[in-house]
Order: structure tokens, then sequence, then C-alpha cells
């Protein structure tokens, strides 16, 4: 993208971009390997996505509980396209995760016999769902990470929006660029030099006008990834979350979660005439997988023309509310709902991208040195819907598994900088940038033309209007650089404009492309689920003219995204 040239640099092992469960999770470990570790994140270090999850995480932690059990729970909420070697390491090594989590010093709710306290979500058929004060587990697992980074002392860079890969002559990862926006340590564009890059940069819900994510997700590790020649997959899976409180039609923004754990203690889905509609839509009711219980609130929707469906929790009490959903009952006390004396208003909303930079079972993408975690990535896990609850999970096993293979992977060392692997020599850049910036106010474009398009509802009609609208906004930018050499003022918001307009672009491509109704990606007219021709995943690269690259893999485990290589002498 087109920004002024690095004014400084930074020298680094690794530098991880990202400050949620995976990324720090993976900062720790690269640390305690012994290598040098950069933190770059975009806002706070308590910023992302991490601190807003409510429900808990995942591991097969009880009694009577096995990850085979966690496995095929997993299998079935993905429809058929879980990568089921990817979901077996996740289940089999998610316990003892979870419990160095604990060790790190993250505390979780107890049971009144002193174990862990454990509840049900949405297509889980045991209760393995591990939480935090009531519904802050996010906010708890952030906490006890960002202590650790700390005291541990791991140079961090708040406030800095990365920019694009640099790489080496050789086509390795050596380092990004970012910008740090006023707060941070450093001002203006610099750049962090590591022959190891990890992505953690969360999701990309802010593509659509109303999601549950906060206002820095923005598809920036997507985006990145594209730009330097990675491979991305499975982004036409987009979670929408069924049970977002409802703030009226025009609502736009991050609004609140309605966890799904509500559900799991027994709250019910119903209509205006008080009817629990989910009751023979699945065995599950309203603990279904959650593309089944979006679709099914939609449905109703439809058929009563109403733009939301009710959470019936009224029989919890105040005392249940106030010890096990503190936070839920703040959001909606604070925009005048009740959930103790009135259901609440929900609809659904975009929630979680499925997809991400296509990786393989150590983190590794396509592009040598970069590597990628958490939901900016798609290990192949969630399939075409991610289970409830795993998200957490999956940052942090796929973070420990990326620090082994780094530390794994080391190369000569620098004495002068006290660092185990050399520097690498990123290729100069460009001083024409090769993707034109758009407008700030394209943002919101974007997102409407997303909305209409390509939310929980999809068919051929709207999604070639929305391809149409995105290449209408692609085709001006681009019109204007080649013309004139112009484009729109490098900042963060034209940045993150850009990046949302080249995710929403491949978002779509993959959506027209799958042509038949799977998991989270629901197509009115093929509506359908199609094994014959799609049990297999999309994969999209960006070719060198800006136009995009889509090809189905053979089946559904992804190939190797690199060579296997042998670990280096120390």
């Amino acid at each position: 993208m087109h920004a002024p040239a690095p004014g400084w640099s930074i020298a680094a092992d690794v530098v991880v971009v990202g400050s949620g469960v995976a990324g720090l999770t993976a900062a720790l470990r690269c640390e305690a390997a012994g290598l040098t570790t950069v933190v770059v994140t975009k806002a706070r270090l308590d910023d992302g996505s991490t601190r807003w999850a409510q429900g808990g995480i995942a591991a097969a932690l009880g009694d009577g509980d096995t990850p085979e059990q966690h496995l095929d729970d997993t299998l079935v909420a993905g429809a058929g396209l879980c990568d089921e070697e990817a979901v077996r390491l996740l289940v089999t090594e998610g316990p003892d995760a979870v419990r160095r989590l604990i060790a790190t010093g993250a505390h979780f709710d107890e049971s009144a016999e002193g174990g862990l306290a454990l509840t049900r979500e949405g297509g889980h058929h045991r209760r393995r769902i591990a939480h935090a004060g009531g519904d802050a587990t996010g906010a708890e697992i952030s906490r006890a990470l960002v202590d650790a980074v700390r005291a541990r002392g791991l140079r961090t860079v708040e406030n800095a929006l990365v920019l694009d890969l640099l790489t080496d002559a050789e086509g390795r990862a050596a380092g990004v660029t970012l910008h740090v926006m006023g707060e941070g340590r450093h001002d203006g564009v610099g750049a962090v030099h590591a022959p190891a890059v990890v992505l953690a940069t969360g999701g990309m819900g802010q593509v659509f006008s109303a999601t549950t994510n906060p206002a820095v997700s923005t598809g920036d590790g997507v985006a990145l990834a594209l730009r330097a020649g990675a491979e991305v997959s499975d982004l036409e899976f987009v979670q929408f979350h069924p049970t977002v409180l409802f703030l009226g039609p025009d609502a736009e923004g991050q609004q609140p979660l309605v966890s799904e754990a509500v559900r799991g203690e027994g709250a019910h889905l119903v209509d205006a005439d008080g009817v629990r509609f989910m009751r023979g839509q699945h065995e599950l009711a309203e603990l279904a997988p959650r593309d089944v219980v979006a679709k099914g609130i939609m449905r109703r929707m439809r058929e009563q023309d109403a733009e939301h469906m009710y959470l019936d929790a009224r029989h919890f009490g105040a005392a249940m509310w106030e010890r096990r959903f503190p936070t839920i009952l703040a959001a909606c006390r604070a925009h005048g709902i009740d959930p103790v004396t009135e259901p609440v208003p929900v609809a659904p909303a975009a929630h979680y991208a499925s997809g991400g930079v296509r990786t393989d079972s150590r983190g590794r993408t396509t592009v040598p040195g970069l590597y990628a975690c958490g939901e900016v990535a798609c290990t192949g896990v969630h399939g075409a819907n991610r289970l409830a609850s795993n998200s957490l999970l999956e940052g942090l096993v796929y973070a420990e598994r990326i620090a082994a293979d780094i530390a794994a992977h080391g190369g000569a060392e620098d004495g002068a900088q006290g660092l185990r692997t050399r520097v690498p020599r990123p290729l100069p850049q460009s001083d024409r940038p090769g993707h034109p910036l758009l407008a700030p106010e394209a943002r919101f474009a974007i997102q409407r033309i997303m909305t209409r398009g390509a939310g929980v509802l999809r068919s051929e009609a709207s999604l070639t209007e929305a391809a149409a609208g995105l290449e209408a906004l692609h085709t001006e930018a681009l019109d204007a650089l080649e013309e004139n050499g112009k484009t729109a003022e490098p900042g963060v918001d034209t940045w993150e404009a850009t990046n949302l307009l080249c995710v929403a672009r491949v978002l779509v491509a993959a959506a027209r492309r799958r042509e038949e109704t799977r998991g989270c990606h629901w197509r009115e007219d093929r509506p359908e689920r199609d094994d014959t021709r799609w049990r297999r995943h999309l994969v999209v690269t960006l070719n060198p003219d800006r136009t995009l690259a889509v090809h189905p893999t053979d089946g559904t485990d992804f190939p190797e995204t690199l060579p296997p290589q042998a670990p280096q002498e120390q």
C-alpha cells in the first residue's frame, strides 16, 4: 500500500502482530524459547477481540468427556469441511493448553466442589465450556496474558497499524512495516525486521455494517497476506452470531453480544407471541450449531415480517443474571432492556470469520517465514461453521505450535544484537504504490454493499450486485492511480478502507463461486448442500494485476503449505 518510507526500525527474531489470545500466547512461548520477540498491536495490548469473548473456552476437561467427543461435535458443526487432522490436534492438545493458560495466571470460575465450572453451548453434547467472571472469559484471559507479557518485559509497540510484509531476495518474510498512531513509542511509519512474522490480527467483522467485532477488526492481516502472495481460504464462511442485542434496523458498528451460554443455561428463543420456534428444527433446538439457529431466526423473521426475535430468560431470576451473566445484564440495561423482567430482542449479526490465511498444522502460510493463528488464520479446524467456544482454544493450541516451529528452525546467531537469528535484509519497497488507497468514506459504502448483498442470506443476484459495487470502488481508485499516479492520502482511515475492500472482494468472489448452502454460507437460490461438487475448500490468491484467482482444493484436507524443514544446528 501507499505509505511513507519507514523512518525507524527494530530488529528481532520474531514479530507478532496482534495481542489477543493467539498473539500473546505465541509471543510468550517464543520468548520462553529464548527468541527476541516484539509484539505489535493496533490499539492497546488488551483491546482486541479476545476481551469481548463472553461464553468461554471449549476443551474436554469434564468427567466423562473425551477429545473424541469434542472432535465429533466440531466435525458436525463444520458441515463436512473440517480438516479432521487439524481438529484432532485441537481437541487432543487443547486440555493441556488450557491448563498452561491457568498456570500463566488465568482464573476460571469453579464449581461448588472446587473443580472447573463447565457450561454448555450450541453444538456441544456435553458441558465443556470453561468460563471466567460469569460471562467475562475473554477479559480474564486477556488480563492474564497481558500481565505475563509485562512481567516478562517483552517489547511491545501499541497503537500500531501493520501495513505490509517485508520480504528478502528469496521471497521469505523479513518483517513488517507499520504506522504508530500517535500514542506509541515511535512516531509515523517504521519497520520491525525479523525472519519470522506471526499474524494474529483477528477478524474482519467491520466489513459489515453491524458486527460484534471491535472497530479495529478491519481484516488487516488477511489483506497484508494477500498482497504478500499468500493463499487465503474459506472466507465465504462468515459466522453470524444468532443472538446479538437488536438496537434498531439502522444500528451500525459494534453491537452487544448475548452469549450462547445464556441459551446453554436454559434461555429460550421465542417470537413476539412467545412461541419457541426452534423446537422441531433441530434435535438440540436453541442449542443447535450457530448456523442452524441463525437460519431459524431469519426464517421466522421473514415469516412474520419482523425485525428481530426474542431471547427469554426471565425464569433465571435476578440472582442468576447478576451472578452468571453480569456483563450481558449491564449491557442490556444500558440500552433500556431488563432481561430479568422482559425478553431480550435479538437478531443475527456478523461475528466470526471461519476462514482466513491458509496455514498448515504448524501455522505456516504459503509464504516462507510468515505464520498465522487465531481468527486471521484458516487452519481447517472450523470448516464451514465454527463450533461455539472453539476459537479461544484454536488461538491457544496453534499459537503454541507456531512458537515450537519457530524455535526449532532458528538460524545463525548475531551476537551484537543478542538475537538467535540473523536479521534478514528486506528488498527495498517501490516508491510507486502497487495498491491504490480508498478515501475514508469508502468504508461505509463497503459495509452497506456487503450487508445488503453478502450477509446472512445470499443469492446469485445479491452477490452479483455486491461484486459490481465493490468492483466500481476498486476501479475508481485504480483508474486514478494509473492515469495520474494519484491515490488517497496515506492514513489510518484510508489504509483500513483499502484493507476492507480487499477482504470484501475475496469474500464475495468465493461466495459467488460456492453454489450451495453449507454451514454459515446460505444461498437462497442454492438451498441444498452439494457434497459431490462442493465438499472442498476454495483458495484465493491476488494476481499481480490485482485480480483474484479462485480455485478449489481436491477435498477437505488442505495441501501442504511449504516443503518440510529440517531443524538447524544451534
